[in-house]
């Protein structure tokens, strides 16, 4: 084969055997490209089977399919780069845009889009399968867990004013009565600004303070309450419990956290920031409904406190997002199963004003 060029050592030439760097020089013939050290031929690669490695710039780093599979060969000289890739008719297969790769990318994506469709569609079924089966004891335990993390997060600050707990368990109770719950129910006020409720799995509920003070009337929070003992009776927390700890744990194996150890951190945290589905939003909407047409109150008050909480959902960015049900739609539907009321207020006016200082 005739000789076209012949080099000084400008190059390295990694063998991939040893970790040894060798200074080498190269002759390019017109079919291969051989690697010559201390006047040896130590290794000849034909310019077909040369491919380019990934490198740092100003080096050209190639491989060859004919040698060992880290074996690697590195210029710095431009001109001989230049000469090298213009005899290299195959130099970027394999590279980014070719087929091996795409299929590597096709497949990252096929796999991606099913665990999508598994969070998606897989674990709700799970979920619900997996809820009815776990022991009342177990959940209790979960509960109590859940609790602690709760207490340390608003510091412990739970309202003990002594005739506003008992406005507020009476009110529990009776809810909890016309509901048909035979559990115990605990539920406390919390000192917080917030105005929201949640119950956690187990049976405990909290109301924060923030949404007694922006409450008008006692059954605005009855109607609040009986939603999340709609909740405590689906086991909509641990539903959601092991729904959100299973989608943490398949994207943090999706994003290479192999031991899972960030979905541990989600469900833990997940326990008192639940959100449910849009169904099981609905679901304990509709329980609410029943509860205060059994104790003979209207529903509109309910819906009338979250619509000041809460303000128009509808148009707001990304409200498709919202696991809650619109606003203006539980407006609607508390307006629509509104019912003139049949029976006094569970708490008198005095226990009512009791409940809103509980706090205080």
């Amino acid at each position: 084969m005739p000789t076209i060029d012949s080099t000084a050592d400008q190059a390295i030439f990694f063998d991939g055997q040893t970790s040894r760097r060798h200074a080498v020089s190269l002759v390019l013939t017109d079919a291969c490209c051989g690697i010559v050290e201390d006047g040896q031929s130590i290794a000849n690669w034909p310019f077909a089977a040369i491919r380019r490695a990934d490198a740092p710039g100003g080096v050209l780093r190639l491989s060859c399919l004919t040698a060992p599979s880290l074996a690697r060969l590195e210029i710095r000289d431009t001109e001989l780069a230049r000469k090298l890739v213009a005899l290299s008719p195959a130099l970027d297969q394999g590279a980014p845009g070719s087929s091996a790769v795409t299929r590597i990318v096709a497949w990252s994506a096929l796999a991606f889009v099913s665990i999508l469709l598994v969070v998606i569609y897989g674990l709700p079924l799970v979920a619900d399968r997996l809820t009815p089966l776990v022991p009342h004891t177990v959940e209790a335990r979960i509960g109590e867990a859940a609790d602690k993390q709760v207490r340390v997060m608003f510091d412990g600050k739970i309202c003990t004013g002594a005739d506003g707990q008992a406005a507020f368990l009476k009110l529990v109770n009776a809810l909890r009565a016309a509901g048909g719950l035979d559990g115990a129910i605990d539920a406390a006020v919390l000192a917080t600004d917030a105005a929201n409720a949640f119950a956690l799995p187990g049976g405990k509920i909290y109301m924060l303070n923030g949404l007694l003070q922006k409450a008008e009337n006692s059954d605005e929070i009855a109607g609040v309450l009986a939603h999340e003992l709609g909740h405590v009776a689906h086991r909509d927390s641990l539903r959601s419990i092991i729904y959100n700890g299973s989608t943490a744990y398949l994207i943090s194996l999706l994003f290479g956290d192999v031991t899972g150890s960030s979905a541990l951190i989600f469900a833990s945290k997940t326990m008192f920031e639940v959100s449910y589905s849009r169904e099981a939003e609905a679901g304990a909407d509709r329980f609410s409904v029943d509860v205060m047409h059994r104790i003979g109150r209207p529903t509109a008050p309910m819906g009338d406190l979250l619509h000041r909480v809460t303000g128009d959902e509808r148009n707001k960015a990304l409200s498709f997002l919202s696991n809650h049900p619109f606003t203006e739609d539980r407006m609607a539907l508390m307006a629509r199963e509104n019912k003139p009321a049949t029976a006094a207020p569970i708490l008198s006016d005095a226990e009512w004003q009791a409940l809103r200082d509980v706090c205080n």
